[in-house]
């Protein structure tokens, strides 16, 4: 029998954690986060991470799991999310999955593609010709190989084009005859998923204001911290929205005017990645923030629709 999953997501700076705060205390229902930077320990203030006094009071799961020095990926991240669920159902307690990050959620609902191991050496080649010729040439050397993936992907999106040849190149298979569990519900799961939905404005007004936040609360001391212990940060640490350009300006490429406007550019472009791959869910359920964006009527909004797609069911 599938486990009914309450799926909670939206873009960066979208609201979904207050949302998914106030849904948890009003239906007493923990919360499994579906953050790809929320596994990190010590990476708070950049994150926007949960307070330990809020996890405290209202239990949340795949939060802290490794330190920053340490790997961490969508494959562990998968069999992580299974255990834990099978033990809330066990133990009878209610969860919903509150995050944005869309490849997690995407392997929950539709299962996982365990593709070849990275191999840095050849992503680094690929990286110095798009840095040469430009991505739209990867996007071509793909097209040439793969012409289905390629046409799914857009060709800025650098990190899967190389993703796809890479696949090509350990496998000598394309990487979308490969993937074919992909799209195809997982069984594990009856999946309800909800995103919230700004304005093209209004989310960007949002970010800026957590920029400002993170700088505020102390994302410089928090980086800084980070980079002086000498096991250092992985390579999916490192390349986290904030504290990659951190990284950046201590290294003196940025000065610190400079480096807040290059975190809100990056971050509206993430967010425009992020809405991307949300709008390629099939049964995704939009419902727009308003100018306002209540919190309490938007939780209220969102768990009304949950409730009635339960009993749908």
């Amino acid at each position: 029998m599938s486990v009914p999953l309450w799926i909670l997501t939206g873009p960066t700076a979208s609201g979904k954690t207050d949302i998914g705060l106030k849904i948890a205390k009003d239906i007493n229902v923990e919360i499994i986060s579906a953050d790809s930077m929320l596994v990190y320990r010590g990476m708070d203030i950049g994150t926007e991470k949960p307070s330990l006094e809020v996890r405290n009071k209202i239990p949340h799961y795949l939060i802290d799991v490794v330190n920053p020095w340490e790997d961490y990926n969508v494959g562990r991240y998968v069999k992580d999310f299974d255990a834990i669920a099978k033990s809330l159902c066990q133990q009878g307690k209610q969860f919903i999955v509150v995050g944005g990050t869309a490849l997690y959620l995407k392997a929950i609902m539709d299962g996982l593609f365990e593709g070849p191991p990275a191999d840095w050496e050849y992503r680094n080649s690929l990286k110095s010709i798009a840095m040469e010729k430009g991505t739209h040439y990867l996007h071509t050397m793909l097209s040439e190989i793969d012409p289905e993936t390629a046409g799914k992907l857009h060709m800025n999106d650098q990190k899967r084009v190389i993703r796809a040849l890479e696949v090509f190149k350990a496998t000598h298979r394309r990487i979308s005859s490969l993937q074919t569990q992909f799209g195809h519900k997982n069984p594990k799961y009856d999946c309800t998923i909800v995103a919230i939905e700004h304005n093209r404005e209004a989310l960007y007004k949002r970010i800026e204001a957590r920029v400002d936040r993170m700088f505020a609360r102390g994302l410089v001391e928090e980086v800084r911290k980070l980079v002086s212990n000498p096991l250092g940060l992985s390579r999916q640490a490192s390349q986290a929205l904030g504290y990659k350009e951190m990284i950046d300006f201590f290294q003196g490429k940025y000065t610190f005017s400079e480096v807040s406007h290059e975190i809100k550019q990056r971050t509206r472009r993430f967010a425009k990645r992020q809405m991307t791959w949300f709008r390629s869910f099939s049964n995704i359920h939009w419902i727009h923030a308003g100018t306002e964006h209540d919190t309490a009527g938007l939780s209220e909004q969102f768990l009304k629709y949950f409730l009635a797609q339960k009993n749908n069911q």
